[in-house]
């Protein structure tokens, strides 16, 4: 059952967070804490040298914060999904940590068998919000997200988009449609573009909201 393990890598300026994390999901079956680090730098540093499946990452830190170390750790182009952790609940901060490549948002407060479901969630491709964070993002009306119809999608299209929203990268897509990856790099832009959307974190958002996939 090693293989089903579940390596996590913890991410935060305050010690006494990282050791009550460890406390809790050392306890987990299937979660095994590999490392842990202080700030962003460190964190991307770790991530490189342990390859965890799932970073625990705080969004304010001193030097290399939580956004800086996502745009860093997304240029590893690594298998490595990353959870955001933190207290900061404005949306100023969410939708920036989204963009950079965030798989998931919760706050510092949240249950510990809630977060354990979490990390096996992202870990398993979701996106996963938790509920206070998706209602401050679609609360927002103003300049509104995703205009466009799933209806101006190709069936191909949409068939991109499920996968995207089970969180597959583009290569594995192209493997499970037997595509190019070029093809489907194709696709994904003319989704984000008929969808009126900015990125792949916001189409994974958009077809879980409008029930795109399973």
């Amino acid at each position: 059952m090693a293989d089903k393990t579940i390596k996590v890598l913890l991410v935060d300026d305050h010690q006494v967070v990282r050791r009550g994390l460890r406390t809790f999901l050392e306890v987990q079956d299937d979660i095994e804490v590999v490392g842990e680090a202080g700030d962003g730098a460190e964190g991307v540093a770790q991530t490189e040298r342990l390859r965890p499946d799932v970073v625990l990452l705080d969004i304010k830190m001193p030097g290399t914060d939580g956004v800086d170390a996502l745009r860093r750790l997304r240029g590893l182009d690594l298998p490595t999904r990353v959870l955001v952790v933190t207290s900061f609940t404005e949306r100023r901060t969410v939708v920036p940590a989204l963009r950079a490549g965030a798989r998931g948002y919760v706050y510092k407060d949240i249950d510990p068998q809630a977060l354990a479901a979490a990390i096996r969630s992202v870990h398993a491709g979701h996106v996963l919000l938790q509920p206070e964070v998706a209602e401050a993002l679609l609360a927002q009306d103003e300049q509104p997200v995703g205009s466009g119809r799933a209806g101006s999608l190709t069936d191909r299209e949409q068939e991109v988009l499920t996968l995207i929203s089970d969180g597959r990268s583009n290569r594995e897509i192209a493997r499970a449609l037997v595509l190019s990856e070029k093809t489907v790099k194709t696709h994904v832009s003319n989704i984000l573009m008929k969808l009126d959307l900015s990125d792949r974190t916001q189409a994974a958002l958009w077809a879980v909201r409008h029930g795109v996939g399973g």
